[in-house]
């Protein structure tokens, strides 16, 4: 939809449309759609489970397991922020999304992807002091400590994406209204701008690379030193132990910054050309494949997080028995 200013003759953009993917068929739209809803509620009571049981549990209530939680509740705000309007716009064809709510969209989608690489970060240095000073550990991060980094983390996220949004929803927007992505994002918003757009594209990728790969930097010497910190430890089993920790971060690093970094690179890389629809499968999959299978990986690494659910699972089980069998005791 668009409006003519009255103060000129140029036409505004008043609201947006998403697209999607440009090749799908009409009659593949409500299969997609089921696919995204399914990926949404699993993904959602997979994460919500993870934040009861720390909520609910004193044992859990330690520096690691805040991360967890703080993770799965940014995994929560991305997908929920992101999916509803994709899968209306399968289910009902309603792709419609006002001015305003999509530049929202687009600061709350980067908002939780920086607030992700902020998360990750301190979990690496969590792990680093763990293996690297493991006597000064329990007094350097305690839970107050923990705590302050992860408000850090989910107040600083704001900046970069802050400073991203503020230019974009300056610009002028008086041509098509067609968002071909499946969701609001600042290289769709900025190829709709009837005006020069390189200043705030270079402000916008400058930003994004800034908090991603500068944690990432951070992460991958921390790494570094954790690698050779555990080659030089004697006990096989604290070394395999330790292994296993850093493999099962090291896999969820790798699959949030891997295909973000192939996305980004892409344009520059000569002879290739990537599709619309290949760039928006890549990006839909570093964007809700991590929040779908994060809950999972922790539960099969963590012993504790399972353990408790299947006391719960036996304890409602074996509660209604009882207070049948009750009666005839007495």
């Amino acid at each position: 939809m668009v409006q003519v200013d009255q103060n000129s003759t140029q036409v505004q953009v008043s609201e947006f449309f998403i697209v999607g993917f440009p090749s799908l068929q009409q009659e593949y739209f409500h299969l997609v759609a089921w696919f995204f809803f399914i990926l949404y509620v699993i993904t959602v009571v997979g994460n919500m489970v993870l934040v009861v049981v720390f909520a609910l549990e004193p044992n859990l209530q330690k520096p690691m397991y805040i991360n967890m939680v703080s993770l799965a509740l940014s995994d929560i705000g991305f997908t929920t922020v992101a999916l509803p309007k994709l899968i209306a716009r399968y289910w009902w064809n309603d792709g419609s999304i006002g001015f305003h709510t999509c530049h929202f969209q687009k600061h709350m989608i980067y908002y939780f992807g920086s607030l992700n690489s902020l998360i990750l970060l301190t979990m690496a240095v969590d792990r680093y002091l763990a293996i690297c000073f493991p006597l000064r550990y329990p007094m350097v991060m305690t839970i107050q400590t923990m705590t302050v980094l992860t408000v850090l983390c989910w107040v600083t996220a704001h900046i970069f994406p802050g400073i991203s949004t503020f230019f974009t929803a300056q610009m002028s927007y008086c041509g098509p209204n067609q968002i071909v992505q499946a969701f609001c994002d600042t290289a769709s918003l900025l190829a709709l701008v009837c005006g020069d757009t390189s200043y705030a594209y270079s402000v916008s990728y400058i930003s994004a690379m800034f908090i991603l790969y500068v944690p990432l930097g951070f992460i991958i010497f921390s790494y570094v030193c954790i690698v050779l910190t555990v080659l030089q430890m004697v006990n096989g089993q604290g070394r395999m132990k330790a292994f296993s920790t850093c493999a099962t971060q090291g896999f969820i690093i790798s699959v949030y910054y891997l295909p973000r970094f192939f996305v980004y690179t892409a344009p520059y890389i000569p002879n290739f050309q990537m599709t619309e629809d290949r760039r928006m499968v890549t990006i839909l999959f570093y964007s809700f494949f991590p929040p779908l299978i994060n809950p999972f990986v922790y539960c099969l690494r963590t012993k504790k997080i399972p353990e408790i659910l299947r006391l719960w699972i036996q304890k409602h089980k074996t509660s209604p028995i009882q207070n049948i069998a009750g009666p005839e005791l007495h």
